[in-house]
């Protein structure tokens, strides 16, 4: 019988030898206290090990303990614990979001560990520690990038001593999910050390297809981790993941010209054969070593190949469609194949020179993309609801013989020193060189960054910073045969942000306080209107300027022992200026207001309760303005208990999304909004061993 390596190193994890006797210590441990809300240093805002107090930009952490106690299954559900990210569309199961307002492009607004990654479908979280979100302009550190900011997903490590964690967690709708994350030293000296997960998941979705047909996803999970001490300055570390995800289609739900929804709400207008198939693999190569007292160097490789198949049925909305009317699908099939491979490397110095401290960083980073694309269509269908659903057409994207393909690379030089004068003042210089090579639309790029941190005492700092970022167009060209300005000539997007803010730390620094204020505008933005016409299916502008401006608040850390918290909220005045057609106007799901809130209350050491408080404002539908999604304000509620089986840790925990079975909408526009799915629970066991 064949192993799967996975199996294998799962297997060698579990079975791997527990410490000698020699090698254990023991710890005194003083109280019961863990603040495990609360983190001190994002890896992705400076890439160096500078702590939060020390980095001039706002900065979210979410860790890994509110991901668990929210039995999240999605980036989207772990998003939602910061106010400045606003979801965007979910159709075809994949997640997109707003931050600060701007779209996070799946190309440029994901990093994985400081990899660039392509985030083109529904994020394995289970093998994340935490989930960084760096607002603003990060284009000094990481090259292209939108201007509202980057998520940066850091992955979880192996661990010298022994855990393994089952774990399995089922909602109201049937839907399972089954995990297993195992690590483990590997060898005696522990110097090899391994971590695996496995996770099974089956979806039963609340909304169905027109033929009663439930909508389901089969997704497979499987990650692996090898660290390795190669001396005691040098970490080498591997690692593989694999996502297998298939999934009928959903591109969402309908709305009329007073933002309302459009017949049933549980109802799907995709038909009941439309679906997605991808296959996702990570594999790389990071090492760090320490090359004396005042120098590191990292290094770090990455190759991730995405290949997605998509067969739709591709329902379009007339656009004064009524219940009982017919409307148009065109299906087609088609496959797509991306290739991400990234590489970094860094130098961090941390010296004195001149009688102040430095932390210097001079690195490089780079990417080479390519994108394939086979596509075959069949002939359009009209249906009406209620019809018998059409045969799924005889057609496969294997029968195109022309490839269309994309492909380019980039690389960029970038410098940064924090220096401090003294305990209470730092300066934060940077800058970056970017060169992109691809045929007709090459770009260079020269950007600065600044920051001045002011620390009143230890605990509290005041900052202002500037920063610019870029995202050249994908041609010089608008390239789209169905769009009215097909052929019209692009410009490069660029941005540009100030932004005042305060970080406090209360309660022996058990509770991080923070606030910014910010001012970010964005000059070159494309923006495509869908429209009911013969001859074409889109306008595409490029409007003038963007400008966002907004005042966000956070708190997230222990109030006591016993009572923990999340909690954020942003005012967004978001605009676009120098337009003729949208001069004035709000982008697409930017509220003025949103709020969210995570808590956490410890009754006794075994039990534990959470609530949680999550509001979207009032946002357009659409660039015109011409229709509005209300506000909504959803509460979630949870409960925890642990308890001993066999001398072995089980935790028990049920969350109820939506208590108040509270009507809203989502992200998403007129003919592709999400509607948020009513009151429903999820039951979870963690055995631990």
């Amino acid at each position: 019988m064949t192993r799967h390596p996975l199996s294998l190193i799962i297997f060698s994890v579990l079975s791997a030898p527990s410490l000698a006797a020699t090698k254990m210590e023991t710890i005194e441990v003083v109280g019961s206290y863990f603040n495990d809300y609360k983190v001190d240093s994002a890896s992705g805002a400076m890439r160096t090990d500078a702590s939060l107090l020390e980095t001039a930009q706002s900065v979210t952490v979410i860790p890994e303990t509110i991901v668990n106690e929210q039995l999240a299954t999605t980036l989207g559900e772990v998003l939602s614990n910061d106010a400045s990210l606003t979801s965007g569309s979910n159709q075809r199961n994949r997640e997109t979001f707003n931050m600060r307002g701007f779209s996070l492009s799946s190309a440029t607004g994901y990093l994985r560990d400081g990899h660039q990654h392509w985030s083109h479908y529904q994020q394995p979280i289970e093998i994340l520690e935490r989930v960084e979100v760096i607002k603003g302009p990060a284009s000094i550190l990481y090259g292209q990038s939108g201007p509202g900011g980057l998520v940066n997903m850091v992955t979880k490590k192996p661990t010298a001593n022994r855990i393994v964690n089952l774990s399995a967690d089922v909602n109201q709708h049937g839907s399972t999910r089954f995990m297993v994350d195992a690590s483990s030293a590997l060898n005696e000296d522990e110097t090899l050390r391994g971590r695996g997960i496995v996770v099974k998941q089956d979806v039963n979705f609340w909304r169905d297809y027109a033929n009663g047909d439930e909508r389901e996803r089969d997704r497979f999970l499987g990650a692996l981790v090898l660290d390795y001490d190669l001396s005691d300055d040098t970490l080498i570390r591997v690692h593989y993941d694999r996502t297998d995800d298939k999934t009928g289609l959903d591109t969402g739900a309908w709305l009329d010209s007073q933002g309302k929804i459009i017949g049933d709400d549980k109802t799907i207008y995709d038909f009941s054969w439309a679906f997605t198939d991808i296959v996702v693999e990570n594999l790389g190569l990071d090492v760090r070593t320490y090359l004396n007292d005042h120098w590191q160097l990292k290094l770090g490789y990455n190759e991730q190949t995405f290949e997605r198949q998509r067969f739709e049925s591709a329902p379009r909305k007339p656009s004064d469609y009524q219940v009982g009317d017919s409307y148009n699908s065109r299906p087609y099939d088609r496959f797509d194949d991306w290739q991400f491979t990234t590489a970094y490397i860094d130098f961090i110095g941390d010296f004195q020179l001149a009688g102040m401290q430095h932390q210097l960083l001079i690195g490089a980073n780079s990417l080479d993309y390519y994108y394939g694309q086979l596509r075959t269509s069949a002939d359009a269908i009209d249906y009406i609801p209620g019809q018998s659903e059409p045969s799924r057409p005889d057609i496969s994207y294997k029968s195109d013989t022309s490839l269309s393909s994309n492909e380019y690379d980039y690389y960029g030089i970038y410098i940064q020193d924090l220096i401090t004068f003294n305990p209470q003042w730092q300066l934060s210089l940077g800058g970056r060189y970017d060169k992109q090579n691809k045929e007709d639309a090459d770009n260079e790029s020269v950007l600065p960054k600044v920051g001045v941190l002011y620390h009143p005492n230890d605990n509290a700092t005041l900052y202002v910073s500037y920063s610019e970022g870029f995202e050249p167009q994908g041609s010089e060209r608008l390239i789209n045969e169905s769009d009215k300005n097909h052929n019209m000539k692009l410009d490069a997007v660029t941005s540009e942000q100030m932004e005042i803010g305060a970080k406090w730390q209360l309660f022996d620094e058990r509770l991080l306080l923070t606030g910014a204020l910010f001012d970010i505008s964005k000059k070159g933005t494309l923006v495509s209107e869908f429209v009911d016409h013969p001859d074409y299916d889109t306008i595409t502008t490029q409007v003038g300027e963007q400008r966002h401006k907004g005042i966000e608040l956070a708190a997230q850390g222990a109030v006591n022992d016993r009572f923990f918290v999340m909690a954020s909220s942003m005012y967004l005045d978001a605009n676009y200026e120098r337009d003729e057609s949208l001069e004035g106007k709000t982008p697409a799901d930017a509220p003025k207001w949103s709020a969210s809130l995570w808590s956490r209350y410890e009754v006794t050491e075994a039990l534990a309760l959470n609530a949680g408080l999550f509001y979207t404002g009032k946002r357009f539908a659409d660039s015109d303005n011409q229709i509005e999604k209300d506000a909504y304000t959803r509460v979630d509620v949870g409960a925890s208990y642990a308890i001993k089986l066999a001398g072995n840790d089980v935790d028990l925990r049920l969350n109820i999304e939506n208590l108040f079975d509270t009507d809203y909408l989502a992200g998403g526009g007129t003919n592709n909004v999400t509607i948020g799915e009513g009151i429903n629970f999820r039951l979870a066991a963690q055995f631990s061993f």
